[in-house]
């Protein structure tokens, strides 16, 4: 038995599965937690005092989880994502981390991100060559095809906290926010071109699967009933018609939408849009698997 952790922008998951050559082949246990390590470091450069005590507080609960299924810290393959690359403080943040939890965490390149988030998200008998797939965080996302791909600084927190400021957002800032997300997303195109026109779109990680439970009408998130679920271009658009007009306590209301990403679910469903949109999508398929998954490819 083995496990990994992906501490990202705005979540920190947990994986306990039989792994076999690196891939995983019995899920154990899937935990998740919204920390919002990356509050505000798209505007400081530093990790915030809340923000990692509460990214703190949730590994320590997880050291216990995994104490009881006798795996130690040393053994758990830890990562850190998009806060961590940004964040001035985040080595001595980690260093802490390590003294206190026994959790020895790697910051990945985007590359890297992207790579093993790739590999993650692909059911085993699944033809790598034939999809796209884009993991859409709290700091950026993450481009990947079979043979390369691109990382931009383009996430669900980082762009609320930029450009939808307001509860709930006003016209100025939707349309300021989509041209910003535009013209990230017009510096793929050179390389969307040199992919199949055929290729599939699949999109992982917490805005990906919030939006299917949403779309599902889940009551209680179920993973095995998002798998692989497809949402058209068009289900996205009216996602974004609706929230744009909600407060934040008002989607909360919303089934398959928790507190902690009722805030940035806004933004997350505006750049699906338009990642549809400018790269020429007209569906995606949902993966609840991703970067977790794809790292025990490193041991």
């Amino acid at each position: 038995m083995k496990a990994s952790i992906d501490l990202g922008t705005n979540t920190c998951l947990l994986l306990i599965a039989e792994v076999e050559a690196g891939r995983v082949k019995n899920v154990k246990g899937d935990y998740a937690e919204i920390v919002r390590l990356g509050e505000k470091v798209d505007q400081t450069g530093q990790l915030q005092p809340a923000a990692m005590d509460r990214a703190l507080s949730c590994l320590l609960s997880y050291k216990k989880r995994l104490a009881k299924v006798c795996i130690l810290p040393g053994e758990v393959v830890c990562v850190a994502t998009s806060q961590a690359r940004n964040g001035r403080n985040s080595a001595e943040f980690f260093l802490k981390v390590l003294k206190e939890t026994g959790f020895r965490f790697k910051t990945i390149t985007a590359l890297e991100e992207a790579r093993f988030t790739f590999y993650g998200s692909l059911l085993t008998d699944m033809d790598s060559s034939r999809y796209l797939v884009v993991d859409l965080g709290g700091g950026s996302t993450e481009f990947v095809a079979v043979d390369g791909g691109r990382s931009l600084e383009l996430g669900s927190v980082r762009f609320t906290e930029r450009y939808l400021t307001s509860d709930p957002v006003t016209e100025a800032q939707f349309q300021r926010c989509i041209k910003e997300i535009d013209k990230k997303l017009e510096v793929l195109k050179p390389w969307r071109n040199t992919l199949p026109d055929d290729l599939e779109m699949i999109a992982v990680a917490g805005t990906a699967t919030t939006l299917a439970s949403w779309h599902l009408a889940q009551e209680e998130f179920n993973a095995n009933e998002i798998e692989m679920e497809e949402l058209a271009k068009g289900d996205f658009v009216t996602m974004v018609d609706i929230l744009k007009s909600q407060t934040v306590s008002e989607r909360l209301e919303l089934l398959g939408i928790e507190e902690g990403r009722a805030d940035v679910i806004l933004a997350g469903a505006m750049i699906f849009w338009r990642i549809m949109e400018k790269l020429g999508f007209s569906s995606c398929r949902i993966s609840p698997r991703g970067l977790r998954y794809g790292v025990f490819a490193t041991i």
